[in-house]
């Protein structure tokens, strides 16, 4: 019998197998592009902070440029909740605290979420009673921060345990719209507080500022609100996240053209949410703490990992490697003649 035919046709058959087998695993995309999608739900917080995201909705600046996509929105009091909402996949993109945003990575191990933009540079103060005058007048006394583990909590305690003061104060975890109650009352003697909330506290509960975190940071510029997206929803609707950071760089640009315009904006969006408008010395203090950017600082993540080590937070520093996408944010960019944003290695695993 001559079995040449056979082995010859088992061969090929092998041969093929194997082909498709390495193209399966080996050329196969994490995940296929499906063009826009009919629906993006977009997160954000009723802060000044938040500004990008607050005029980019209500102005319609992001649904001009989502065309038939759906945008639905939600809003938050503190990160935490919102990486919760991202990593049960009930929210695509978000305006986030950097130190919410490191932990959403982390805790997915660098798989569920990316960094595409910065939104926001400054923005927090220390603010306490008048009798506080240093540091070290915080001993025995209850500080307020939105959130455990939220942007301002890590600052707050990574500030402490740099001044050996940790133990020494009491922090709180206090909504911020609480904590202007509590202050009043005098159950809190300061807190770190993103805008408008330190403004708020200064003209309305009689508070100073202690501290602005600025003055910690080289230069004064540090991540405050930045954007981060669903990696898969990126990966199947990367036009869509496209059009979602062009109303996002619009957005930007607006507040930027008519600062006057901008805050009025930003002013009706608060009271939507809220059912509260900022007095315009508060929002006037409010806006000229912050800079709007699409630059999110990549350069300070490192440190900022670092840092919620410090504040106890977090066992160790989480690596960043690889956080940072901002092909489409520079794609945008360099549309419009702008400078692109530098991912200062964020973009390598």
């Amino acid at each position: 019998m001559n079995l040449k035919p056979a082995i010859a046709i088992a061969l090929i058959a092998l041969t093929a197998l194997s082909g498709c087998s390495r193209r399966g695993t080996e050329d196969a995309p994490a995940a296929q592009s499906k063009g826009a999608a009919t629906e993006v739900r977009l997160g954000y917080f009723p802060n000044v902070t938040h500004a990008a995201a607050l005029i980019g909705v209500e102005k319609g600046l992001f649904a001009k440029e989502l065309g038939n996509t759906k945008l639905t929105t939600q809003t938050f009091n503190a990160g935490p909740d919102e990486v919760n909402a991202l990593l049960g996949e009930s929210l695509d993109i978000a305006y986030i605290g950097s130190g919410p945003a490191i932990n959403a990575y982390a805790k997915s191990k660098g798989e569920a979420v990316k960094l595409i933009a910065g939104a926001t540079s400054g923005g927090a103060q220390l603010v306490v009673k008048p009798e506080i005058n240093s540091i070290e007048d915080l001993k025995g006394k209850v500080v307020a921060t939105p959130q455990l583990a939220n942007t301002q909590d890590v600052s707050l305690k990574k500030y402490l345990a740099e001044k050996n003061l940790t133990g020494q104060v009491t922090v709180q975890n206090v909504e911020n719209a609480a904590t202007l109650d509590l202050f009043k009352k005098g159950d809190v003697q300061a807190a770190w507080a993103p805008q408008p909330w330190a403004a708020r506290l200064v003209a309305e509960a009689g508070a100073k500022v202690l501290l602005d975190e600025k003055t910690l940071w080289e230069g004064g510029q540090f991540p405050t609100t930045v954007v981060i997206v669903r990696t898969k929803f990126l990966q199947e609707h990367p036009e869509t996240v496209e059009a979602v950071l062009k109303g996002h760089v619009a957005a930007t640009d607006r507040a930027k053209a008519n600062k006057d315009d901008a805050k009025t904006t930003v002013n009706a969006a608060l009271e939507k949410l809220t059912s509260k408008k900022l007095g315009q010395k508060i929002l006037d203090a409010a806006w000229d703490n912050i800079e709007l950017t699409t630059d999110a600082q990549a350069k300070q993540f490192p440190q900022l990992a670092k840092d919620a080590v410090t504040a106890g937070v977090a066992k160790e520093a989480a690596s960043v490697a690889g956080y940072a996408d901002f092909t489409l944010l520079n794609k945008v960019l360099q549309a419009q003649g702008k400078p692109q944003v530098q991912a200062a290695g964020l973009d390598q695993k």
